[in-house]
């Protein structure tokens, strides 16, 4: 069962709907807005993936499930509305897919007693669960994914020091992230860094990519989202960068990101948390299921596009934390502090991923009280504009955690000390 609200319509919603036991899954979506072209897919394959578990399996573990879907259009107020009109709905874990929303809710959601889940964005020290007893950003965070990012250009070079690398950001919260990882990392390995800031939502750049052309870096780096993306795409052919040396990071590599460039789009790059495509048996089931049947979400043409597999990784990874705190609490019918505590001793194997027809869909890990952050690894994809289609790159790619451990370590320590929030996981 699927609902769409918007943040006035819920509580009135709420008051009409019958007491129904099930399991909510509450989508603070972005529909509508200058986001929308990466809020949509995402939404549409996390809707999807519990309309398939309802129609396949009886729901989990016996217990249906209800995606409460929000529409935020990606604003930080209306994120929080939504939030505090759908938690009394039983909600089980939020996706913010926002870090402005989710920095506002940390401090919610851990109070409430709900988890939340940023999967790749977000507060970045949330990974020690330690201090960050409700937040967790399995598979891996931003830090991670600018360590990877250099992790990946020195397999390429062997050496990139003396190397320009421009750093293009969506000047917010979200775009500010890499700044001080990046920074560790030039000093270690001796690479010029030069900051480039892109004001919202993007769509004027020309004066970033004149400065690009004039200082000419040897890799331009991108933290984007939405439709500075496209935008960055276009300029960097109009200028003539040459596409293999740009790399986005997981939130600056769907198909809305290139196709608009046409042939120029050719050889850009950027990282993915998990695979492309629709080749997984899993897809089998949703086109019988969910597609066929005429239960898609939205308009049902986001299936197996790069942001619609994140929507249902992210739902995937939801579900297996309902099937733990299922086991560990022997309820089916769990509670939010439950689900927290399945978050927390989920394990995402292998076999398990291809036991649910998502054969190395993304990197094997596990969660525990210390450690909410995952494998902290990702891979490089690769635009074929002829064939209109992502190739995945490279393997999984490590971050290196003797730099993001520390940093971690420091900004969460700071985080507590402000709040007064002792450690646990005694």
């Amino acid at each position: 069962m699927k609902l769409k609200l918007t943040s006035m319509a819920v509580a009135a919603t709420m008051i009409a709907a019958p007491v129904m036991a099930d399991l909510v899954y509450p989508s603070l979506s972005y529909r509508t807005g200058p986001y929308a072209a990466g809020g949509i897919p995402f939404a549409d394959g996390y809707a999807d993936y519990f309309t398939l578990l309802n129609e396949r399996d009886g729901g989990i573990g016996g217990v249906m499930t209800r995606v409460l879907e929000c529409e935020t259009g990606y604003n930080t107020q209306k994120g929080v509305e939504c939030y505090e009109a759908t938690k009394g709905e039983g909600s089980l874990v939020y996706q913010p897919l926002s870090t402005g929303i989710t920095y506002q809710l940390i401090p919610k959601a851990t109070a409430d007693g709900i988890p939340l889940h940023t999967m790749g964005y977000g507060r970045t020290s949330a990974a020690n669960g330690t201090i960050f007893s409700h937040v967790f950003n399995y598979p891996a965070n931003y830090w991670d994914g600018a360590s990877v990012i250099v992790n990946h250009l020195l397999a390429e070079n062997e050496s990139i020091d003396g190397k320009k690398i421009a750093l293009l950001y969506h000047n917010s919260a979200y775009g500010k992230e890499p700044i001080r990882t990046l920074e560790e990392l030039s000093k270690i390995h001796g690479f010029e860094l030069s900051l480039i800031a892109v004001d919202h939502p993007g769509q004027e750049q020309k004066a970033q990519w004149l400065q690009i052309r004039r200082e000419r870096p040897d890799y331009v780096v991108m933290w984007g989202w939405g439709v500075m993306n496209q935008v960055a795409v276009q300029e960097a052919a109009n200028i003539r960068f040459p596409m293999e040396n740009f790399i986005g990071n997981w939130w600056a590599g769907s198909e809305n990101d290139v196709i608009p460039a046409g042939d120029a789009a050719n050889g850009y790059k950027s990282l993915n948390m998990h695979n492309v495509g629709s080749d997984f048996p899993i897809y089998a089931d949703l086109k019988q299921y969910v597609i066929d049947a005429g239960k898609a979400a939205g308009a049902g043409d986001q299936v197996g596009t790069v942001l619609y597999n994140r929507g249902l990784y992210a739902a995937m990874l939801a579900a297996e934390a309902t099937r733990k705190a299922q086991e560990i609490h022997g309820e089916m019918d769990i509670t939010p502090a439950m689900m927290r505590d399945g978050m927390e001793a989920l394990e995402i194997s292998e076999a398990r991923m291809t036991e649910l027809g998502m054969p190395n869909f993304g990197p094997a890990f596990s969660v525990s009280c210390e450690d909410h952050g995952g494998a902290g690894a990702a891979k490089v994809q690769q635009w074929d504009a002829s064939a209109q289609t992502w190739n995945v790159v490279t393997d999984w790619i490590g971050a290196d955690d003797s730099v993001i451990t520390p940093l971690v370590m420091e900004d969460s320590a700071a985080f507590a000390a402000e709040n007064n929030i002792d450690k646990r996981c005694n």
